[in-house]
């Protein structure tokens, strides 16, 4: 019982930090665009404990759409040459920096925390699937690295979202897909 208790109370705080967590304040969407590497990634879903080793740094196309929307296509390339592909439209919400997305029956609550346009972004997602949600922090470089300091900040705030240290990972360099 005592463990029920400690387990319930950790999910509980995890979901209360993670509710706090707010976009940046002068959040502009038109300073995504274009190509972005994702260097770290953080989750306190299941599959990624089985997946995490196999990851390899990928790359996210963003371009706003004329009604304030953001597509969002990534592409990563596999150990047998494939690539492995998705396209998202994360639609804005009544919050700056706050979109929202569904995506394999998940909807993904995102929201831009950090973000300097010509260096990096870091993003918080909440992705609800039924009655599990799970949380998914991400940062992205406009190159493929970035700072020591920078790589420590998205370890922070990942351990500040619920995520366990086992389960943050910065990417390994990967050669890109070609152009779909």
């Amino acid at each position: 019982m005592t463990l029920l208790l400690t387990v319930l109370g950790a999910v509980l705080c995890s979901f209360s930090v993670s509710a706090q967590v707010v976009p940046q304040a002068d959040f502009n969407i038109q300073g995504m665009a274009g190509k972005w590497y994702l260097i770290g990634f953080a989750t306190n879903a299941q599959w990624f404990v089985n997946r995490k080793a196999d990851m390899k740094m990928g790359t996210a196309m963003l371009t706003p759409t004329a009604d304030g929307n953001l597509d969002m296509s990534y592409a990563s390339l596999s150990s047998d040459g494939s690539c492995w592909r998705m396209n998202n439209l994360a639609k804005q919400t009544n919050v700056p920096g706050k979109l929202t997305y569904t995506s394999w029956g998940s909807v993904n609550d995102m929201s831009m925390v950090d973000v300097k346009y010509d260096e990096y972004a870091l993003t918080h997602t909440i992705k609800t699937k039924g009655s599990d949600p799970t949380v998914v922090t991400k940062l992205y470089g406009r190159g493929v690295e970035l700072s020591a300091d920078l790589l420590e900040r998205f370890r922070q705030f990942s351990l500040g979202t619920g995520v366990l240290p086992e389960n943050i990972a910065f990417l390994p360099k990967n050669a890109e897909c070609p152009a779909a």
